[in-house]
């Protein structure tokens, strides 16, 4: 990891941490619900742990039944080709 991506994962880590700790103090503050606030900090949980599972250095570590599909890019070219003009189901 060079010097510029471990600066930046520590800025990310300090700046995660002093918003948790000062978040108690924004949530009352803020007005918000606290029902309203759970679900808002229960989605943000899920898509940093699905972020974090898409990462090639986790799919590793995964046993194999419970990794993803890699589309396979063979001879037969991108696994994500467009889809042909005029194929949009008739929306104009």
């Amino acid at each position: 990891m060079s010097d510029a991506a471990r600066r930046t994962a520590r800025t990310i880590v300090q700046t995660l941490l002093g918003l948790a700790a000062a978040f108690p103090l924004i949530l009352n503050a803020s007005g918000i619900p606290r029902t309203a606030v759970g679900v808002g900090v229960a989605l943000a949980v899920a898509a940093g742990l699905t972020r974090v599972m898409a990462l090639d250095a986790v799919q590793k570590l995964l046993p194999k039944w419970l990794r993803t599909a890699v589309p396979d890019t063979g001879a037969g070219g991108d696994a994500r080709e467009p889809a042909p003009a005029g194929s949009d189901g008739g929306s104009v």
